[in-house]
């Protein structure tokens, strides 16, 4: 079984729900016989490569909340992430263009080094508060994973690998994908967030079970109750409920009031540019 998942290495909830699936593809039994694609998401293609100060107080003021609410925002995505091992420092989190760090990523999985790589950025960013449009960063951090270096600068100075990130970004929006993380099972089924391990879980062996066995479902609805208000923590207690919908966000999928609620972050620029590139 297939299982495609949409992410942005600037996407707090992205690392989480990583780590989340990771963790429950580990229990899965039939793990083995999955096959892992991961594509590019930008949430803000139109950023320049590194934006300077803080990051929250920046996304507070993009969505008109108070700082003081931001911050506890960002505590409880904290918190949520120790709760499977990682450690977001929040407050070192920088903001920026990830399109360089998605090419990287590209390079990174022709030569087999895409775990490796992706383990790095993600540690680099959620604990270390690197910059991932600085081009040094970028060397310093896929070095790190075990890439060569030369190989690395000549694909940070070129726009190698520049197609397959634009052809992520227009399957994304071509199959109506707003909010990340966006996970779609079995090319069929999509869920919405970072889910709890649980939720992830269930949705798993729901869709094993049941490929081949019905048609996807009519599209609409944003899968795994991360429309909106309706988000909540981001987990669904029934498999089929998180599973049971098109992988279409509408306008309620994404961010909401903070910019990152309810296990998913989004944004319909992101969209916007990928289906105008």
């Amino acid at each position: 079984m297939r299982i495609d998942i949409w992410s942005d290495f600037h996407c707090p909830f992205c690392h989480l729900g990583r780590r989340q699936f990771d963790l429950a593809l580990e229990q899965f039994e039939h793990a083995d016989e999955i096959d892992v694609v991961w594509h590019s998401f930008q949430l803000d293609r139109t950023a320049p490569p590194v934006l300077e100060g803080s990051n929250v107080a920046r996304i507070a003021e993009k969505y008109g909340v108070s700082i003081e609410q931001m911050e506890e925002t960002h505590r409880h995505m904290a918190e949520q992430a120790a709760e499977v091992g990682l450690d977001f420092q929040w407050e070192k989190v920088t903001g920026g263009n990830s399109y360089d760090a998605h090419r990287l990523h590209h390079y990174a999985r022709s030569v087999g080094r895409e775990r490796e790589f992706m383990d790095r950025l993600m540690t680099g960013w959620y604990s270390e508060g690197a910059a991932l449009g600085d081009h040094t960063t970028l060397l310093r951090l896929a070095t790190d994973a075990g890439l060569d270096g030369s190989a690395v600068a000549q694909v940070l100075e070129s726009d190698d690998f520049g197609q397959e990130v634009r052809t992520d970004l227009a399957l994304a929006s071509q199959i109506g994908i707003t909010a990340v993380p966006t996970f779609v099972l079995d090319q069929k089924y999509g869920v919405s967030g970072a889910q709890g391990v649980d939720s992830i879980l269930k949705a798993l062996a729901y869709a094993w079970e049941d490929q081949g066995n019905r048609p996807a479902p009519a599209a609409g609805g944003c899968g795994g109750g991360c429309c909106g208000g309706g988000c909540g923590g981001g987990t669904s207690a029934d498999a089929e409920d998180t599973v049971d919908s098109a992988v279409t966000a509408d306008a309620g999928c994404g961010c909401g009031a903070g910019g990152c609620g309810g296990g998913v972050c989004g944004t319909h620029e992101a969209a916007e540019a990928a289906h105008h590139h």
